[in-house]
């Protein structure tokens, strides 16, 4: 397993923030006109041409647009979220699934430090363990994200991370993901694909509809963000904290709790 290409120091500067703002609207009206605003930006973040290319091929996604508006199930109670997310169901998928490949989340833990039950209940909770992994074009739904006013400089990092990745071939403009951009098994969004891919399967790629490298990127993730090994992850425990660096929804990290510790068992 090898980690993801370093960034150039100006690019990853680039990357943490936005560069300048290029104008956004709240409708597709503007849409067109925002991505020629945007391309000097890409190319003074060290965009290369693929990346450009896919920029100017972007479309507006009313898809993406409806599933920002619309987000509710970080709403519920922690009962009513795990009965939406199946929990039952991803807790005995995972239990099988670490069964069935044990030296595969072993490996995992070994190098990284973070259990199996961790790794599966995010596979399970975020894709049904692969089975939904998008329906949206990856560049479309980030530039969408990045133009619309809402949460701009959230997602013009991501933007900007989606258009490297473009350039080194890891996705292609085509790319399906989820409607906010997410990609692969566990739905990383573009730049924490960028800060914490790794060649899980040791084919000299990056490829997050690999099984093999999504997981292990995950683990990644959770290490460099502080996991500590050997430590538990329930509330008042050492990692707990560490659960909200994926996602920061309190009925998400309580859920990953309890599905994690069930499927570990």
């Amino acid at each position: 397993m090898r980690p993801s290409l370093v960034l150039a120091a100006g690019l990853a500067l680039t990357l943490a923030g936005p560069l300048h703002a290029a104008g956004c609207g709240n409708t597709s009206s503007g849409f067109e006109a925002w991505k020629v605003e945007f391309v000097p930006v890409a190319k003074s973040a060290g965009i290369g041409s693929s990346g450009i290319a896919a920029l100017k091929g972007a479309n507006y996604s009313t898809k993406t647009i409806s599933a920002d508006r619309g987000q509710k199930s970080f709403k519920y109670s922690l009962e009513k979220f795990m009965q939406v997310r199946g929990s039952d169901v991803i807790v005995a998928q995972g239990r099988k699934r670490k069964a069935k490949n044990p030296e595969f989340y072993a490996s995992l833990e070994r190098q990284y430090g973070v259990p199996a039950g961790v790794i599966l209940a995010i596979h399970g909770m975020e894709t049904g363990f692969g089975a939904v992994m998008g329906d949206t074009q990856v560049v479309s739904a980030i530039a969408t994200l990045t133009y619309d006013c809402r949460r701009s400089d959230f997602f013009q990092p991501h933007l900007l991370a989606a258009l490297v990745l473009v350039d080194r071939g890891e996705i292609t403009s085509a790319t399906i993901g989820a409607r906010h951009g997410e990609i692969g098994h566990t739905q990383f969004l573009p730049g924490n694909a960028l800060a914490y891919g790794v060649d899980g399967d040791g084919d000299g790629r990056i490829d997050f509809a690999d099984m093999a490298d999504a997981l292990a990127s995950t683990a990644n993730f959770f290490a460099q963000k502080g996991w500590k090994p050997g430590k538990g992850y329930q509330p008042g425990e050492p990692n707990y904290a560490v659960l909200k660096e994926w996602n920061a929804a309190s009925v998400y990290q309580q859920a990953l709790a309890i599905m994690g510790a069930q499927i570990d068992g």
